[in-house]
């Protein structure tokens, strides 16, 4: 799939970093570091700009290894961009652990996946088909 892409940053193009990887890592694109103290929240620019097609969007998800390793996620996981933004991606990063976490320029800080959609349309109604399930949810087949 050809996606058009504007990179106004100071780096390459996001890649996939192992052949059958789904998310391409984006990076921070700032001019000083950016240190996140405990339970903070900041929105990081990547300078990155992008065309999806239609029925497509863009998942934004955090990076397992900043996770396990620093307790950095994202405040909205997954985000999404929807085929017609066209701003800037932006990425609200949390810091979840005790400790400051410094965010430099270039720093992996999320993944972008990219997938297909389906819109619904809603068929209004009394009453749902049954299920074995039925109402059963939150841990209802745990012990």
């Amino acid at each position: 799939m050809k996606i058009k892409v504007i990179n106004r940053s100071k780096h390459a193009l996001p890649e996939y970093e192992t052949p059958q990887a789904a998310g391409l890592d984006l990076r921070a694109n700032i001019d000083d570091p950016i240190v996140l103290g405990s339970l903070e929240r900041m929105l990081v620019p990547t300078g990155l700009f992008i065309e999806l097609p239609a029925g497509y969007e863009a998942q934004i998800r955090p990076r397992s290894g900043l996770a396990i390793k620093h307790g950095i996620s994202l405040v909205n996981a997954p985000g999404t961009i929807d085929a017609d933004y066209r701003g800037e991606i932006k990425v609200i990063l949390i810091n979840l652990s005790k400790e400051p976490f410094t965010i430099t320029n270039g720093e992996r800080i999320c993944q972008m996946v990219v997938a297909k959609h389906e819109r619904v349309e809603w068929v209004s109604t009394d009453e749902l088909n049954q299920t074995i399930r039925g109402e059963g949810g939150f841990g209802h087949t745990g012990v």
